[in-house]
This record gives C-alpha cells, structure tokens and sequence, in this order.
C-alpha cells in the first residue's frame, strides 16, 4: 500500500473531504449532496449510459456472461444468466497522480 494514499475511499471519507472544502455546509447538506450525485450516476449506468467525470474516471455498465454453477455437496447444476455490474475505469490523471506518490 501506498504511504498516506488509501487504496479506497468509502463514503465517510468524500463527507470528510468536502466537510474540508466546503465548511459552511452542514453534514446534512454535504450527504444530500452525495446522495444526488450517486443516484444520478446509478440512474444513468442502469439506462445503459456511460458518466464521465473529468479528470476522475468513468462509470459504465458491464455484461456478465451466463454461466452455470454445479454445487459441490450435491451435485446439483444450476444456471445463472447474464448479469450486469457498474464497472469504474479511473482517468489517466487519478492514476498517475497515484503512481507518482510511491
């Protein structure tokens, strides 16, 4: 790991980071913020549209194959069919940033 970089970021530390920035808001204020701007991107990847944030990255859907499942203890063969997942390709900036601390 990283010294002083995180390899994640859960949704206490954005809140901590814009609490920083931004001090005359309200905790309330800054986690109805993040809601809105988490809802928007999931509402967005669901309809099938990518969301680019400049110099952060981009949310896309991703296709899972069907596949099937035997279970070990029975035997037993199952099916699963295709799913989707969000998929988060970092920006070329987030990443070298990231590269250039170590």
């Amino acid at each position: 790991m990283n010294k002083g970089i995180k390899d994640n970021f859960t949704r206490s530390d954005i809140e901590k980071s814009l609490r920083k920035q931004f001090p005359n808001l309200t905790k309330l204020q800054i986690n109805d913020v993040i809601d809105v701007i988490v809802n928007s991107i999931v509402e967005a990847v669901a309809l099938d549209q990518k969301v680019e944030i400049r110099g952060f990255g981009t949310f896309s859907k991703k296709f899972i194959r069907p596949r099937k499942f035997i279970n070990p203890k029975t035997k037993k063969v199952t099916y699963l069919g295709e799913t989707t997942t969000m998929h988060f390709k970092p920006s070329k900036f987030l990443i070298n940033n990231d590269n250039s601390s170590n």
